[in-house]
């Protein structure tokens, strides 16, 4: 990732949040047949001081992704948008994208088949809380267990991490509010959730 130091985030905590606002992630493995990527969601364990996630991979991809053999590469994704030139005003400017993104390393740790059917229990859980009637595995733990054997489960303490908030922190005042103000409420490139990102990092009210 490249190194800009207006942009560059060594917190671990805007990881965190990185990571538990956006769960789908892009893993990556150097393997012995080459680079192998794919793509699954996570979840942050929240009771650890350090970058911890769990997840799981459907067999036989633990195999293809060599996985627990050596360091993975995992992507996350946060908000991103295109930004015009022509919200900073009537100066010399070009295109650029906003975006927050952070590269995290480790070595992931196979779990037992007790541990996965927790993670995957927690997992379900985690994103059917919001349904007004929530689907859960231990409503239909039988039917949940004949398909669990078709993943592997795993954990990964990040061992190291490359994150950058790119957004607008090296601009104007001015031109930051203009940027917000077209991101949530214009009519052509808007994305709210890219312009709270900009509100919160550059403390815009």
């Amino acid at each position: 990732m490249r190194y800009t130091p207006h942009f560059v985030t060594k917190d671990p905590e805007e990881v965190k949040k990185l990571i538990r606002e956006n769960p789908w992630t892009t893993i990556v493995a150097n393997t012995s047949k080459g680079m192998i990527a794919t793509h699954y969601p996570v979840l942050l364990e929240e009771d650890r001081s350090e970058i911890s996630v769990v997840g799981h991979v459907g067999r036989p991809e633990e195999r293809t992704l060599e996985l627990g053999s050596g360091e993975l590469l995992m992507i996350v994704q946060g908000a991103h948008g295109y930004i015009s030139p022509g919200w900073y005003g009537d100066i010399p400017a070009v295109p650029t994208w906003n975006h927050s993104t952070a590269h995290l390393y480790g070595v992931p740790e196979i779990l037992s088949d007790e541990e996965n059917w927790a993670v995957l229990d927690r997992m379900v859980g985690h994103f059917e809380h919001p349904m007004p009637h929530p689907k859960l595995l231990a409503d239909n733990e039988e039917y949940g267990r004949s398909i669990f054997d078709g993943t592997v489960g795993f954990r990964m303490v990040v061992t190291r991490f490359e994150a950058r908030l790119k957004l607008s922190q090296n601009k104007t005042d001015e031109i930051k509010h203009n940027v917000v103000e077209e991101l949530a409420h214009g009519a052509n490139y808007s994305h709210p959730r890219l312009a709270e990102d900009m509100r919160r990092v550059n403390g815009i009210q």
